[in-house]
C-alpha cells in the first residue's frame, strides 16, 4: 500500500512539476517586459486647469480628466470605508490578490463557459490600480497574469495607504469625474469632508459601472446600488444596521448639473483664452497640468456686455419681422417627448422651447419644454397679442406683410422660443443678425469684456476675433491722424465736393457721402465729425496711400493693406479686437496697446509660468501704470487732437446719441457700402469699447441703417453700467499744445464765445488761418485768392520721416 501511495505521490509530483514548468514557460514571456511599477512613486495625475475672472470668480475648467488629487490623509474615513466595503473588504489583509475571491470567480466563469456572458473578475483594489495606471483594460487571461504579478510587486513596494491613495485619486466615477474629490463636486457640489454616510456610499457604488449607476440619469439604479453598499458597510461592522436603514431611506440630493461654463456669459472669452494658452503651452499641458489661470475679465462688465449686445441684436431682428417656427412637431401626440428631443440654447436659460397647442384670433396656448429652472407644474402657458405684437409683421420671401390675428402667425405644432417676463410669456426669435462687443483698459490692454455673438451654443464662431470685416468710416481717424502728423491741423480745409477718379481700366470711381450731400470747403474736424467720404478721399490722395497704408499697419489694424484709395474709406478687412486696440492708442496718449486676456498662469505647485507685462508697475493711486519705456506709435499731441475731434463726433456728429451719457467720450461710427457692416467704437480715458453688427454672410442690413443707429445704442447700454459708480475723468492734455478759438466751419481764427467757435488744439508751429485759407483738393473752388495746396504736396523728406515713424514728436 505504501508503495502504491509513494508511486502515486511521485506521479503527482511529476505532473505538478510539469505543470509548473509549462506555466513558467507560458508566463515568462508575459512578464519579461512589465511596466516599472516603481514609476508610480512620481506619478502626477492629470489635473484640472481652473480659469478665474479678475475678481477670483471661477469661470470655467479645462481638463481631459476632471480630477482633484488628495493625499490619503485628506480623504475622510467614511469615504475609505465605503469603497473598501464595496470593492475590496480584505484590502488591508491580502497580499495584492484575494485567493478566496479569485476561486469564486473561477467557478462562476467555468459555469458560464461557452455562454455569451462576460468573464467575472475578482480584482482587488491593488489590481485595479495596476489596470488603471500601468496596463490596458483588456479582458483576457494574459492581461490578468501580468496584472497579478504587478499587484504582488506593488504590495512589496508601497504601503497599503499609498495604494489606496492611488486608487481613490484615479478611479473613474462617471460624469467626467476621476477620483473621489472631483466626483464629490460633480454629484453633490461640495468637498469630500462635507459628505454624509449615504453620499459616501453613492460614490462607492459607482466604480462597478459608472454609466449604469449615474445618479443624474439612472436614479433608481443608483439608489439601489447605494443601498447595497450601505448593507455591505453594516455587514462589515463599519456602521450599524439601524444606521444603514436610516441612510438607505435618505433621498438622493444631487447638485444641479452645471453647464461646462460656470460663468455662462463668458463662453467666447473662455474659449479664446483656451486657444491662446494651448498655443503657448501646448494642449496637453493645458488640459493636464492643473494650471490656475487668472484672466482680465470683469464679471460685472461681461454680464452687461452680453445683455447689451443681445438686446441690440433682438431689437434689430424683431423690427425686421417674424420668420417662422424653429421646428414643427405633432402637438396631439406625446409632444413633451418630441419637444425634449430639440436642444435649446444652453447659454440662454431665460428662453424656453414651447410648442403651439392651439391658436385663435387673440391668443395661443403653448406647451413648455420641461426645465429645471421652472416649477414642475408649469407645463402650459397662454400668449396674447400683446406678447407677440412684433411678430404680426411676417417676413415672407424677403418681403414684409402685416397680419392682425395670432392664428395667422402661430399654428398648432409650431416650435418657438418664449421668455417669461412679469408673469407672462413673450414670443422670442433667435436673431439671424450677429454682432460682437469688446471692451478693454487702454492703459494696460487688459480685456475687461468680450462677447463674440448672440449665443455660444448657437455658434462658436467668435465675431470679436475671427470675423474679418470692413470697418468703413471707423477707419477714418487713422487717415486724419496721418494728416495731423504731417503738419496739418483740425482747422485745415479740405474740399467736400463731387469727385471722379479714373481707375485706369476705363472706368471712373465716384465716391459719395453717406447722405448724398456735400458742403464745399470744410475743416478736418467737420470732415471727421460728419464722416465725409469725399473729404477723406481727397485727404488720402493728398497724403499718398502709401502713408495711409503705413498708419493702418502701424496701429495693428492690418498685417498688410493694398494702396488703393477705397481703403481710405475702410474697404480693408479687420477684426473688432484689432479695431478696439487701435482706438486704445488714442485713449492712451499715442502709446501702443497690446490686448491681453490673461494676467497670470500658475502650475499646480504655485509656480508662475506666465505673468502679464507690467502687472508689477502699479502707481500710487492703485491703477496700472505704463511701462518704464513707452512704445509710442503716435505723437501724443496728435492723439489728443484726434480724440478732441472724435468728441465732436459724439457731441455734434454721427454719434450724437452717445452724448446723452453726459461724460467726456470720444468715438466714431462706421457703416460700409449697402449697410452690410455697422460699427461704433467709443472711449473715455479709462475704457475703450467697440461694437460690431452684421450678418455672418454679409448682406445689406437695410437702407438707412448705420453705426450710429444700431451699434451706438448697444454701446450706450453697456456704458450706463460702466459709468454707474461715478463720472468719467476728462482726457489729459499733453504739454506743448496751444488752444485757440476757431470757427469750426471756415477754419479761421475766431473769438472765444462767438457763434460757431470752438477751442481747437494746435501743435507748436501751427495756427488757425487768419486770412487766406488754402484748401486741400480746392482747385475746383476757393475761398480766397491764394492758390490751394497742391495734391501730394508733402515733401519727400517729410514723407520719409512719417513712413519711418520718426519726426512725429
Amino acid at each position: 500500500m505504501m508503495r502504491i501511495l509513494a508511486h502515486g505521490f511521485s506521479i503527482g509530483s511529476h505532473i505538478l512539476l510539469a505543470g509548473a514548468f509549462l506555466a513558467a514557460v507560458h508566463v515568462a514571456p508575459l512578464i519579461k517586459d512589465l511596466p516599472d511599477h516603481r514609476a508610480l512613486a512620481t506619478w502626477e495625475p492629470a489635473g484640472v486647469a481652473r480659469v478665474y475672472a479678475s475678481d477670483g470668480e471661477l469661470m470655467t475648467e479645462y481638463a481631459r480628466e476632471r480630477r482633484f488629487p488628495l493625499p490619503i490623509e485628506a480623504i475622510p474615513e467614511i469615504v475609505k470605508q465605503a469603497f473598501l466595503s464595496a470593492e475590496d473588504k480584505n484590502f488591508y489583509s491580502h497580499p495584492g490578490l484575494d485567493p478566496l475571491g479569485l476561486l469564486k470567480a473561477v467557478i462562476v466563469n467555468l459555469v458560464n463557459f461557452g455562454s455569451d456572458r462576460r468573464l467575472v473578475g475578482a480584482s482587488t483594489i491593488t489590481q485595479q490600480v495596476v489596470k488603471n495606471l500601468l496596463l490596458t483594460p483588456d479582458r483576457n487571461i494574459e492581461r490578468k497574469i501580468r496584472e497579478a504579478v504587478l499587484s504582488l510587486r506593488m504590495e512589496q513596494t508601497y504601503s497599503k495607504d499609498k495604494i489606496l491613495e492611488f486608487y481613490l485619486n484615479s478611479i473613474y466615477l462617471g460624469a467626467g469625474s476621476y477620483g473621489v474629490a472631483a466626483a464629490s463636486q460633480t454629484y453633490f457640489g461640495k468637498p469630500l469632508e462635507m459628505l454624509g454616510i449615504a453620499e459616501a456610499a453613492l460614490l462607492a457604488a459607482l466604480p462597478k459601472a459608472p454609466n449604469n449607476y449615474n445618479p443624474f440619469i439612472e436614479k433608481e439604479a443608483a439608489n439601489a446600488r447605494r443601498n447595497w453598499v450601505l448593507r455591505q458597510m453594516a455587514a462589515n461592522g463599519l456602521i450599524t444596521p439601524k444606521v444603514a436603514s436610516r441612510e438607505a431611506a435618505t433621498p438622493l440630493h444631487l447638485a444641479s448639473r452645471k453647464p461646462a461654463y460656470t460663468l455662462r456669459s463668458a463662453e467666447y472669452f473662455s474659449e479664446e483664452v483656451r486657444q491662446a494658452l494651448s498655443r503657448r503651452f501646448g494642449a496637453d499641458a493645458l488640459h493636464e497640468g492643473g494650471f490656475a489661470i487668472r484672466t482680465t475679465l470683469d464679471p460685472r462688465l461681461q454680464e452687461t456686455a452680453l445683455a447689451a449686445l443681445r438686446s441690440g441684436l433682438i431689437r434689430y431682428d424683431e423690427a425686421h419681422g417674424y420668420r417662422g417656427a424653429v421646428a414643427r412637431i405633432d402637438p396631439s401626440d406625446d409632444w413633451q417627448r418630441a419637444l425634449a428631443a430639440i436642444e435649446p440654447y444652453s447659454d440662454v436659460p431665460e428662453w424656453r422651447l414651447a410648442v403651439v397647442l392651439g391658436s385663435e384670433a387673440d391668443h395661443a396656448r403653448v406647451g413648455l419644454r420641461k426645465s429645471s429652472g421652472a416649477p414642475q407644474a408649469e407645463q402650459t402657458a397662454t400668449m396674447g397679442l400683446a406678447d407677440m405684437k412684433w411678430a404680426l409683421r411676417i417676413l415672407d420671401k424677403n418681403k414684409l406683410r402685416t397680419v392682425q390675428r395670432v392664428d395667422q402667425v402661430l399654428h398648432p405644432g409650431d416650435v418657438v422660443y418664449v421668455e417669461k417676463s412679469s408673469g407672462r410669456y413673450r414670443l422670442r426669435q433667435p436673431p439671424e443678425v450677429q454682432g460682437a462687443l469688446v471692451s478693454l483698459d487702454p492703459k494696460t490692454g487688459r480685456v475687461l469684456a468680450m462677447v463674440g455673438g448672440f449665443s455660444f451654443s448657437q455658434s462658436k464662431f467668435n465675431r470679436a476675433t475671427q470675423a474679418y470685416r470692413q470697418p468703413g468710416s471707423a477707419f477714418k481717424p487713422f487717415v486724419y491722424a496721418a494728416a495731423l502728423d504731417a503738419g496739418y491741423t483740425p482747422a485745415t480745409l479740405v474740399m467736400d465736393a463731387p469727385l471722379a477718379i479714373p481707375d485706369g481700366a476705363g472706368r471712373v470711381w465716384r465716391p459719395k457721402n453717406y447722405d448724398g450731400r456735400f458742403s464745399g470747403p470744410s475743416t478736418l474736424r467737420t470732415g471727421l465729425e460728419k464722416s465725409r467720404n469725399l473729404m477723406t478721399v481727397r485727404l488720402a490722395r493728398h497724403l499718398g496711400m502709401d502713408l495711409v497704408v503705413d498708419y493702418g499697419v502701424r496701429f495693428g489694424l492690418y498685417d498688410e493693406l493694398k494702396p488703393y484709395l477705397p481703403m481710405a474709406l475702410g474697404a480693408g478687412e479687420t477684426t473688432l479686437m484689432r479695431l478696439v486696440s487701435a482706438y486704445a492708442v488714442f485713449a492712451n496718449g499715442g502709446e501702443a496697446v497690446k490686448p491681453s486676456l490673461v494676467d497670470s498662469v500658475e502650475d499646480r505647485y504655485g509656480q508662475t509660468l506666465y505673468q502679464r507685462a507690467c502687472d508689477s508697475c502699479v502707481a500710487a493711486n492703485g491703477r496700472h501704470s505704463a511701462p518704464a519705456q513707452p512704445d509710442y506709435v503716435l505723437d501724443p499731441m496728435t492723439a489728443y487732437q484726434i480724440t478732441s475731434m472724435m468728441r465732436g463726433v459724439v457731441e455734434r456728429g454721427t454719434a450724437s446719441s452717445v452724448g446723452r451719457l453726459g461724460v467726456p467720450i470720444a468715438g466714431k461710427t462706421g457703416t460700409t457700402n449697402d449697410e452690410k457692416d455697422v460699427w461704433f467704437v467709443g472711449f473715455t480715458p479709462d475704457i475703450v469699447t467697440g461694437v460690431f453688427m452684421g450678418f455672418d454672410t454679409p448682406r445689406p442690413m437695410g437702407y438707412g441703417e448705420s453705426g450710429g443707429g444700431l451699434a451706438a445704442p448697444i454701446f450706450i447700454d453697456f456704458m450706463k453700467t460702466v459709468l454707474r459708480n461715478g463720472t468719467a475723468e476728462d482726457f489729459d492734455i499733453p504739454e506743448g499744445l496751444t488752444f485757440m478759438a476757431v470757427d469750426r466751419h471756415s477754419g479761421r481764427l475766431s473769438s472765444k464765445g462767438s457763434r460757431g467757435a470752438i477751442m481747437e488744439a494746435f501743435k507748436p508751429g501751427t495756427a488757425p488761418c487768419r486770412g487766406t485759407c488754402p484748401i486741400i483738393g480746392g482747385d475746383e473752388a476757393e475761398i480766397s485768392s491764394a492758390p490751394p495746396i497742391a495734391e501730394n504736396e508733402l515733401s519727400a523728406e517729410l514723407r520719409e520721416k512719417l513712413l519711418n515713424g520718426t519726426g512725429l514728436y
